[in-house]
């Protein structure tokens, strides 16, 4: 047996940190003598390393992963993760499951199997320089040019104007940023808040993926719009991933995004920030007459079915998602899943907004559980990326993309 603790990691800096602070705290208090080997991944890596074309989890490459719920039903369908139900009826976490929100604990959940423990999350929310917003000169100055005053955008329209206001090439200093690096990821979440948020659903009345609506056409239409104009956004937005835009928005590029709510709380946290104390989350915007809705996408604590160390992995995630251990994972800029972090006296003075996760939450939409939802999702960003590289009309991009979608739900 090896003497090796393996562990799939999504890259990330604070996950890695807190990973070997934790490691090894577990290994100081329970007397575990293996090495840690902790390897991060992008998504794609990390994907294909664990239930992809490499199937690390079923073979035993692994011992532990991180895996995100957009992919846990495909995980759960190749069989490929450990059930920790029988685990959590004789050893649960402590205070499991009442410290965590009921929206972080179904996605990983089919019938009387449990595949993980949610160690990081944050909904998406519009993240702004409160800096900025509140500064007199810029109000003073947005309300000569728009004749009216300079708040939160509440409408997608709202946004773009606001964008455009604050957009500075020469300052350094740009109005927003979009996260368009294609990875199957950043654009499809996009996508789906520009529907929801124009009052569309993702699935029809049979459960299928419909994306040819009006709501989306009108969202797409925006979207492209938007992402056209070199007057609103940072100008390197096609190489940026969420983790990317949500740097350079702590470096003090960017005055306004919808993005994790990690990456807001990471301004007040990580040593480079510039902006730290200067910044505020709030809803999503939405569409004309409707409402911001957030996007719940979370993280998980895993573990592999063809690890040849479960017992110990059992251990090691219970002790990593114990309140002190959610704590620091939090203080070192990820975002904890329990409640109590959340109303944290501490983590409150450090990260002053950090008790509204609650309100995200409550207005939070999930992806569906689609045993099919990676292959599904590469079409919707492809859709997205030609969006943005073509002059094809969305309606003929949406019905294109639908046909595809269509086709990989009869399969």
């Amino acid at each position: 047996m090896s003497d090796k603790f393996r562990i799939a990691v999504r890259k990330f800096g604070p996950f890695e940190t807190a990973i070997e602070k934790i490691w090894k705290s577990f290994c100081e208090e329970t007397g575990c003598t293996k090495e840690l080997e902790a390897v991060p991944m992008e998504l794609h890596p990390l994907f294909d390393a664990t239930i992809g074309k490499e199937k690390g989890l079923v073979k035993g490459d692994w011992d532990v992963a991180h895996i995100n719920t957009d992919w846990i039903t495909e995980a759960h369908h190749k069989n490929a993760l450990e059930n920790l139900a029988p685990y959590i009826k004789s050893d649960a976490p402590d205070n499991f499951p009442e410290d965590w929100s009921d929206s972080l604990l179904s996605m990983q959940n089919f019938g009387d199997t449990i595949l993980g423990f949610p160690f990081h999350d944050g909904p998406e929310c519009l993240i702004y320089r409160k800096d900025l917003f509140n500064d007199p000169n810029e109000q003073k100055a947005f309300e000569v040019k728009y004749n009216k005053p300079l708040k939160p955008p509440t409408t997608w329209e709202e946004f773009h104007e606001v964008a455009r206001f604050f957009n500075r090439p020469e300052k350094n200093l740009y109005g927003s940023a979009f996260a368009l690096y294609p990875d199957g990821h950043n654009t499809v979440f996009d996508f789906c808040l520009q529907l929801w948020t124009r009052g569309g659903n993702l699935l029809d009345e049979n459960g299928h993926i419909k994306i040819n609506s009006p709501e989306a056409i009108e969202g797409l239409e925006y979207y492209r719009n938007i992402i056209k104009d070199s007057s609103a956004l940072h100008p390197e937005c096609n190489d940026f991933d969420s983790v990317k835009s949500g740097m350079a928005f702590a470096i003090g590029e960017i005055a306004m995004m919808v993005n994790w709510f990690g990456f807001a709380s990471m301004c007040e946290v990580y040593p480079g920030s510039k902006v730290k104390g200067c910044v505020d989350i709030t809803h999503v915007p939405a569409g004309k007459n409707e409402e911001g809705v957030s996007l719940n996408v979370y993280w998980l604590y895993t573990i592999a079915r063809g690890s040849k160390n479960k017992a110990l992995a059992y251990e090691f995630i219970k002790y990593a998602v114990n309140a002190k251990n959610d704590k620091l994972l939090t203080l070192e800029g990820g975002i904890g899943c329990r409640k109590s972090t959340w109303m944290d006296n501490e983590v409150n003075q450090i990260v002053p907004y950090y008790h509204k996760l609650e309100m995200l939450h409550n207005n939070a939409r999930t992806l569906p559980r689609k045993i099919n939802w990676n292959s599904i999702s590469e079409v919707i960003d492809t859709m997205v990326i030609e969006l943005f590289k073509t002059e094809k009309k969305v309606a003929e991009l949406v019905n294109e993309a639908q046909q595809k979608i269509d086709k990989i739900e009869n399969l």
